[in-house]
């Protein structure tokens, strides 16, 4: 009774932690995307990503290090007192939420699979120098895209190489490699595990700002920004606008057509000036608010356990 009292008690903290703060952030994320605006889109995207899974890291951590070990170390084992509804309530919703999270995470990957590995059986490796394999495929499929976590490969269709200048195809094979070296595919299969209401426009906003990240990373001078460009806009002319992308895979060109023609013009408008404010002093503040954070933690840790042991009391009983 008395580990299904803390499995109880983890479930609820972590359930009404992270509502709450799932809710703030729906209500403030676009403040923090407005803060973010002067610097690269590299920022933003990390930016936007910290703030989306910030609920989930947060929850998790004040879970596993205060709620649970509070409960272990400080409720009586002897005691055997009846779950109160409200707790037994609150810790129903917790587990849906954790087994919904990995459900949706679970469809994901086997959505995925599918056509990835219908893709590959017609596909033949290419003649690619670098480090992801390169597949050709005659097949109907993204004309240019990197599906897997893992063992990600990219995958280019007949029809793109044909469209594609050569310089204009090395631009846009550095920009799925920058999806590769960004680890892309799992931040979408971690935002399937966060899924929850109201989220959609942040997660719209970080998937263009993402884009945008991976155009500054393949591009280093004004001819290569043009030569992106113009893959974009020739790319652009195969994809299906009206066909629902395959889940977890980084397409070249997947996004509505009004986000593809921001892309356009930005690239159009690159230039070498820093694409960053000058950051001076702020990563220095940033450390030394995190040590500051975990001494004041490691300092007063008896005292938070017995603060939230007494927090976490109503809902045992």
């Amino acid at each position: 009774m008395f580990a299904v009292r803390g499995g109880a008690v983890a479930f609820s903290v972590f359930v009404l932690l992270y509502g709450t703060l799932s809710v703030a952030v729906c209500g403030v994320w676009r403040g923090v995307r407005a803060l973010g605006g002067e610097h690269s889109a590299k920022r933003r995207a990390s930016l936007l990503f910290a703030v989306r899974m910030a609920p989930l890291v947060t929850a998790t951590a004040i879970t596993l290090g205060l709620a649970l070990p509070s409960f272990l170390l400080l409720e009586p084992r002897a005691i055997d007192e009846p779950l109160s509804g409200t707790l037994l309530v609150l810790a129903l919703c917790g587990f849906l939420l954790v087994a919904v999270g990995t459900a949706n995470s679970l469809i994901a990957l086997i959505q995925a699979a599918k056509p990835i590995a219908t893709w590959t059986s017609h596909a033949h490796l290419d003649a690619y120098d670098g480090s992801i394999p390169l597949l050709r495929i005659a097949a109907a499929a993204p004309p240019l895209t990197v599906a897997g976590i893992l063992r990600p490969r990219m995958f280019l269709s007949d029809a793109a190489a044909f469209v594609l200048a050569p310089k204009e195809l090395q631009s846009a094979l550095r920009h799925e490699v920058a999806h590769v070296r960004r680890r892309d595919n799992l931040k979408k299969l971690l935002l399937r595990f966060v899924a929850f209401p109201g989220m959609v426009e942040l997660e719209a906003a970080w998937n263009e700002a993402t884009e945008m990240a991976a155009d500054d990373a393949a591009v280093s001078s004004a001819n290569e920004a043009l030569d992106l460009a113009a893959a974009l806009v020739k790319v652009s002319r195969l994809v299906c606008y009206n066909a629902a992308p395959v889940a977890l895979t980084t397409a070249l060109v997947h996004s509505p057509a009004e986000s593809v023609n921001a892309r356009v013009e930005r690239l159009i408008a690159w230039s070498e000036a820093p694409k960053t404010v000058p950051q001076g002093l702020a990563r220095w503040y940033a450390l030394a608010a995190t040590l500051a954070l975990v001494a004041g933690i490691s300092l007063t840790y008896t005292e938070l356990l017995m603060q939230i042991h007494a927090a976490t009391e109503w809902l045992v009983r």
